[in-house]
């Protein structure tokens, strides 16, 4: 139950977007199309859990150890730079209309303050937890609620964006002044979940 209720937290409550405002440049960047949004969530979702995971490991078994959390950020970003080339070269591979859809925001992920925010969050979090494997699985489980919480939010403003295409509205508000209106929208609606949880 303990990590239903914080995957939960993390993807609704307190949304690395809309309550927290992390990663707001591909939120805004990519969220024009449903299928980009798609894709750059699962690209977000994988990246997220696995830079969890190892920043996890590497912070626990390398840093800690030898009293090196002072390197933590530009360890962790390293490590999630890696992570995104990885991806970056699959998606280039596997999909390449999904590859050229993505453009410029695909390597943005390394920069993604949402990915490094949760592995930060996680270190702070559960790092000093004693037993391992509980430890271990509410990182995963907050790396995993992350990035969902993140495409769950792509999706509802790519959906957003491609009808408010279709309305008329004032040359000065289309684009990007829009849609942080409308993502502002969307964060006072994702504090209603805040009662639902303890």
């Amino acid at each position: 139950m303990e990590y239903l209720s914080l995957a939960f937290k993390v993807s609704l409550v307190s949304n690395l977007v809309l309550a927290q405002f992390l990663g707001l440049c591909p939120f805004i960047g990519v969220s024009r199309r449903r299928g980009d949004a798609v894709g750059m969530g699962c690209a977000v979702i994988f990246v997220m859990t696995m830079a969890s995971v190892v920043t996890w490991a590497v912070s626990r078994y390398a840093l800690v150890p030898y009293r090196l959390q002072y390197l933590e950020t530009i360890v962790f970003i390293l490590v999630i730079a890696t992570l995104v080339q990885t991806v970056e070269l699959a998606i280039k591979k596997l999909s390449p209309p999904l590859y050229s859809a993505l453009g410029i925001y695909l390597p943005l992920i390394t920069t993604n303050c949402a990915v490094l925010g949760v592995s930060l969050l996680n270190v702070k979090s559960f790092g000093g937890m004693p037993d391992a494997a509980s430890s271990f699985l509410l990182t995963a489980v907050q790396g995993v609620g992350g990035g969902l919480g993140f495409m769950l939010a792509m999706l509802l403003m790519a959906e957003i964006r491609e009808r408010i295409q279709l309305l008329p509205i004032p040359r000065a508000m289309r684009g990007v002044p829009i849609a942080f209106i409308a993502a502002g929208l969307m964060g006072l609606a994702f504090f209603g979940f805040a009662g639902m949880v303890k």
